[in-house]
């Protein structure tokens, strides 16, 4: 059985590292608005963990966080036109 050749070059993609793990957070809080606006559109949708980087554990927190802070008037529903 051959080993696995790792992809180099200019086209090989390489993995994000999650932001939360890498500042060792341990809990995303519903108030914090800053953060929680860098994980959403301009429309208000919740950007995918395959764009941002963020693993399964904190994007499944921070789902729950953004729908909170939503659900209190922090984050709007929708964006404004």
């Amino acid at each position: 059985m051959s080993m696995k050749k790792i992809p180099e070059g200019p086209f090989s993609k390489r993995r994000k590292q999650c932001p939360f793990t890498a500042a060792g957070v341990k809990h995303i809080d519903y108030k914090d608005i800053e953060t929680l606006s860098q994980f959403v559109t301009e429309r208000g949708k919740i950007i995918p963990r395959r764009i941002t980087g963020v693993s399964c554990y904190y994007q499944r927190l921070l789902s729950l966080a953004i729908k909170r802070a939503r659900y209190m008037a922090l984050l709007p529903f929708v964006a404004e036109d």
